[in-house]
């Protein structure tokens, strides 16, 4: 399965794109401010930009897995080997206060801001959690 994050709008508090599911559009994505970091950077590039919990992540591609949080205690879906970053999921969430890196869905979008954002997350899951049960990988590619 393959994600795209296209970041669309920037603004000083956050970062909103779409995201498609193999080519198909499925819903909003908030981030954090997009300090226009690549994985291609160095870890010391990215550090000397990277704000802790106010910056979105490296543009790139990265492997989505989904493991036990312990922050939420339950099944998250999980971006692996992020550089500078650690503990990258998607989840809900609606502001640039729920998100410290993570991506939060939404069914729709205002300033700053995603909405529905537990029904789009629980669409997502399933549609993550199907693929994976079916052996295939799932790989995530944030571009702007």
């Amino acid at each position: 399965m393959e994600l795209l994050l296209d970041r669309q709008v920037r603004s000083i508090n956050s970062t909103i794109g779409k995201l498609y599911v193999n080519g198909e559009f499925e819903c909003f994505i908030l981030e954090d401010v997009d300090r226009g970091l690549k994985s291609s950077m160095s870890l010391s590039e990215i550090e000397e930009r990277k704000i802790f919990a106010e910056t979105a992540i490296p543009e790139g591609r990265y492997q989505v897995v989904i493991t036990h949080s312990n922050r939420y205690q339950k099944p998250l879906p999980l971006l692996v080997n992020v550089p500078g970053y650690t503990g990258i999921r998607i989840h809900p969430g609606n502001t640039k206060f729920n998100t410290a890196g993570c991506l939060l869905p939404g069914d729709g979008r205002s300033v700053d801001k995603v909405i529905n954002s537990t029904v789009a997350f629980d669409r997502l899951f399933k549609k993550l959690s199907s693929a994976l049960d079916a052996g295939e990988k799932v790989y995530i590619t944030i571009k702007t």
